[in-house]
């Protein structure tokens, strides 16, 4: 099997991201790499999906996760050479699996050669124009130059020996580049062919509303208590450093490169801005393919929460023509079997909630581990803790960035390396032994195989992907629409079972996230596909 020539594949693909420090170790040494997702990928076509995207790999300090890049045409070390992407690559195509690589335009890693060359150049430097360097405020420059803060938590700016200040939106260790600057543009321009010359088939980018900032870098005029969280604290108010209308050059500067490769090459943004209308400008013929719905995933687990965000998703959608994205989990939010209460309650929940998005009109991106049904590492040592919005902030990624469990015990890492070798980067949880890949293989019931028969059904009905759908009348606590041709769809978020003759629904079940009861009644926390 191999990728098939179709420009659209895109619009309903489900995606299945990789964080490749977690994904699998092939060399044993605690660290994923990208040998390790090569031996991974049966699995993966297995389970059904369409295209991996790969989170950062490239040459990296991995002071925030590998989002700090050294060098963007190479791959560090730690996760292997250019000849592992190729040949993992090669491999993915020949089963018919897309590759998305993480892009990261907004800030360099401080390591980067351009930066060390800007330290190490005179402020006003070409060099130096590189990044946004400004001079510090008071008498002596000794306050930064603005209010801004830290997505991380604490200011936006850091002062160098010389006295000017450097911008940092995230960490100090990954400064802002200055995309006022021609350099800059031709130099991105330049890394999207060198990897869409190697044969990716998409970029997802990371921080897509943040490269332009607001002309003379206006102060905010108020910061949190906290001394961080700027963004949070204003809500929805545009602020001067994000969704700028100069972004959007940039976009149109990209898509005339990606439109000139075939086989449908696409990239998808990360964009928090505030409002539908300001999300759609991202998307379109001259722009971007795709945007980031982040608000399915902040979703409650509530019919009313639920249908107002998929009602707002699909008109958002409909404003540029593109389709939406659903996703519930991924490697900067809690899993959603802990959003949903955790334990049992939580998995269930979440089942039944990946039942509703994978029926929903678009694309489905999925977050490596959620097919084991595994939740949040909340008791993780906080030593051992590596995000760098935990030293800051005290809030922390790390606890859904846990190594994956493919089989054995705990004393084996799970797995992680084949042979049982090294130990993983975090520790996993001992519980995690029931919900190893090699655990919920054999078992019809696992949430492996669970998402295995969702996914196939996915793919086998005309029903479910593109098109649209149609609410139907349900009682108060239950969600109801129909897919055409001959699909239907029950969410039971009420605190009772419901008879689907209450519906005055009769079809043949085709898929339940749980089990159903004895006289067919649809238990609560529960979503069932059927026939219309």
């Amino acid at each position: 099997m191999t990728t098939q020539a179709n420009d659209d594949w895109w619009r309903d693909a489900v995606v299945y991201q990789i964080y490749p420090r977690s994904f699998a170790d092939a060399d044993g040494d605690g660290t994923g790499d990208l040998q390790g997702v090569r031996g991974k990928l049966p699995y993966l076509r297995e389970l059904g999906v369409d295209a991996i995207w790969l989170s950062p790999f490239f040459t990296s300090p991995l002071a925030d996760g590998g989002y700090d890049v050294a060098d963007y045409r190479d791959v560090d070390p730690r996760f292997g050479t250019l000849s592992d992407f190729d040949d993992m690559m090669k491999d993915a195509h020949a089963l018919g699996i897309r590759i998305i690589v993480d892009l990261v335009p907004n800030h360099s890693s401080d390591q980067h050669a351009w930066f060390q060359a800007a330290l190490a150049a005179a402020p006003g430097s070409a060099e130096r124009e590189r990044y946004m360097f400004r001079e510090g405020q008071g008498e002596h420059g000794e306050l930064p130059p603005n209010d801004w803060e830290s997505i991380f938590g604490g200011r936006a700016w850091t002062r160098v020996p010389d006295g000017q200040w450097y911008l940092h939106l995230f960490a100090p260790e990954q400064p802002d580049l200055n995309w006022e600057n021609p350099e800059v543009r031709a130099e991105f321009r330049d890394v999207l062919r060198f990897w869409l010359d190697r044969g990716v088939d998409g970029f997802r980018i990371d921080v897509a509303h943040g490269m332009i900032k607001e002309a003379g870098l206006p102060s905010v005029g108020r910061t949190s208590d906290e001394g961080g969280r700027q963004v949070e604290m204003l809500g929805s108010e545009r602020l001067p450093y994000f969704d700028q209308d100069g972004v959007h050059d940039i976009y149109r500067e990209w898509r005339p490169i990606l439109d000139a490769y075939p086989g449908g090459r696409m990239a998808v943004a990360e964009a928090w801005v505030e409002s539908p209308e300001r999300l759609a400008r991202y998307i379109g013929r001259d722009e971007l393919h795709q945007a980031f719905n982040f608000d399915f995933m902040m979703a409650d687990f509530d019919p009313a929460s639920f249908r107002t965000i998929i009602d707002k998703s699909l008109a958002e959608a409909a404003l540029v023509g593109a389709p939406t994205t659903w996703v519930l989990s991924n490697h900067d939010k809690f899993r959603h079997v802990t959003r949903y209460g955790d334990g049992e309650l939580g998995l269930r929940r979440a089942r039944a909630a990946t039942l509703l998005m994978l029926a929903l009109p678009g694309s489905a991106y999925l977050y490596n581990g959620e097919e084991l049904g595994l939740n949040e590492v909340l008791d993780l040592p906080d030593e051992l803790r590596e995000d760098p919005s935990f030293k800051r902030t005290g809030e922390s990624r790390d606890g859904c960035r846990v190594p994956l469990p493919w089989g054995g015990t705990a004393a084996e890492g799970f797995r992680f390396n084949p042979d049982g070798l090294g130990t993983p980067w975090l520790p996993q949880p001992a519980k995690w032994e029931a919900l190893t890949a090699q655990a919920q293989e054999s078992d019809p019931d696992s949430t492996l195989n669970f998402y295995r028969a969702a996914l196939r059904l996915r793919k086998e009905l005309p029903a479910l992907g593109g098109g649209t759908l149609t609410w139907l009348d349900a009682p108060e606590g239950v969600l109801a629409f129909r897919r055409e041709p001959g699909v239907v769809v029950v969410v039971n978020i009420a605190d009772r079972a419901i008879d689907l003759a209450d519906l005055n629904l009769t079809g043949d079940i085709l898929l339940s996230s749980g089990p159903l009861h004895e006289d067919g009644h649809i238990p609560a926390d529960t979503t069932v596909w059927l026939t219309a």
